[in-house]
């Protein structure tokens, strides 16, 4: 194992496996929610599952093969429900579409990548507006997981309110996110998958689901592979959309990364990461790959720190979470008898890991706070990740004008200012 430097690092091979174990259990939800997001564009919930499964192996096994770092990637929570719900059902757009969005994002990734463009991008984007694009897609997550729980349903008078809490649907959906916090603050490995396995059994013994079985070959991937539409995806309307997956997927990487490298210790003290281009490589082809397998934008999971936090210190982890994601492929009938309410409380538990970026916000200074809470606040209530990135941007800018702090601006966010600015002029929705 001389490959991944364990003496080195400080690690063996024994500790490498426990911790690919423990990250694998903490982020296998998602071969569970992210069929279920994603098969509401119309999408084929199978090939969903195998799409999810494939990406998340390519994109770790290289992570951990090519640049050794312990950490793992699949397709993102908050980047489904913008691919979703905003995209498809709330742009009218095609899910081939979103995928050439997905695809074409990741491809503008890769070229920043390779460019010194990435790092001159992510500092000239104001901090506070960085976490509140967490925040917001947290709070974007929240209310999407609240609906499909029951918690909330619309209304014609208020738009939303209070849903039918003596459904056993909405009921079994709020057991389950207590037990998933609860078992989480006890430490538990693999709370979140826990609990949604343990309310989707109750619900199918009470008669509020169907059981598929547990092993099976795995479903077809045809119905998605390469079936993305990247004509659809260079329409001037879709600019944005594009902008916002690359600019969530941006900024989500970059906090992971730098959070892992600095653990394990592949962070210098000018802030360098050690084999920073193949990590950022890598992240860009993953988005790519998973779009043309067929799912939303694969990135960065923070559960790597899970892994980390158990010994993890090479890229033998991401090669062990690699291999069981592909042996998740012969789970299938598994993950289409999870029912939607019982993955609901994984996207409420998430939204509330999120909205923690709220704590990083400048609470002092008005014309940081107003600007991060409209972004935060714009895309739940848009039903979009991409009018919060813009409103925010706008907003920040014009208030520092009038504030007369305009040696706080720089010519980067301006120009994304205004580029949004006339999207909103010139293009009607």
């Amino acid at each position: 194992m001389s490959f991944f430097a364990l003496a080195t690092r400080n690690t063996t091979v024994k500790i490498e496996l426990l911790a690919g174990l423990s990250t694998f259990l903490a982020m296998s939800y998602i071969i569970f929610v992210n069929p279920a997001v994603l098969s509401q564009t119309g999408m084929d919930a199978g090939a969903v599952f195998v799409a999810t499964c494939l990406a998340a192996a390519i994109g770790s096994a290289m992570m951990g093969l090519f640049a050794n770092y312990p950490i793992v990637l699949a397709p993102g929570m908050g980047l489904n429900a913008y691919f979703t719900y905003s995209v498809v059902l709330g742009g009218g757009h095609t899910w081939q579409v979103a995928l050439g969005a997905v695809f074409i994002s990741g491809v503008i990734f890769l070229l920043l990548s390779l460019l010194p463009l990435r790092e001159a991008i992510i500092r000239a984007i104001p901090r506070s507006q960085k976490v509140a694009i967490v925040a917001g897609i947290g709070l974007f997550l929240g209310m999407i997981g609240f609906k499909n729980a029951g918690l909330i349903v619309a209304s014609p008078a208020t738009l939303v309110t209070l849903g039918h809490l003596h459904q056993p649907e909405t009921l079994l959906a709020i057991v389950g996110f207590f037990l998933m916090v609860g078992l989480d603050a006890l430490g538990v490995t693999g709370a979140v998958v826990i609990s949604i396995l343990v309310v989707s059994l109750v619900g199918i013994l009470l008669g509020y689901g169907k059981f598929m079985g547990v092993f099976s070959m795995p479903p077809s991937l045809l119905p998605t592979l390469g079936q993305l539409d990247l004509r659809g995806a260079l329409n001037m309307g879709l600019l944005t959309i594009v902008f916002a997956f690359l600019f969530v997927d941006l900024f989500d990487n970059t906090g992971t990364l730098i959070g892992i490298a600095n653990r394990i210790g592949l962070m210098n003290k000018a802030g360098e990461m050690a084999r920073m281009k193949r990590v950022l490589l890598t992240d860009s082809l993953a988005a790519i790959i998973g779009a043309f397998l067929g799912t939303s934008t694969t990135t960065s999971y923070v559960e790597s720190a899970v892994g980390v936090r158990a010994g993890g210190r090479t890229g033998l982890m991401a090669v062990v979470v690699a291999v069981l994601f592909l042996l998740a492929l012969f789970f299938a009938p598994l993950a289409r008898s999870i029912p939607l309410y019982a993955t609901a409380p994984a996207l409420v538990f998430v939204a509330c890991m999120m909205a923690r970026a709220f704590a990083d916000v400048d609470w002092e200074e008005v014309t940081e706070y107003v600007p991060a809470t409209i972004t935060a606040l714009t895309m739940p209530l848009a039903y979009s990740v991409a009018d919060g990135i813009a409103f925010g941007l706008i907003s920040w800018v014009a208030i520092k004008l009038i504030a007369g702090r305009r040696r706080e601006l720089n010519i980067t966010v301006v120009l994304l200012a205004l580029a949004f600015v006339c999207r909103y002029a010139l293009i009607k929705r």
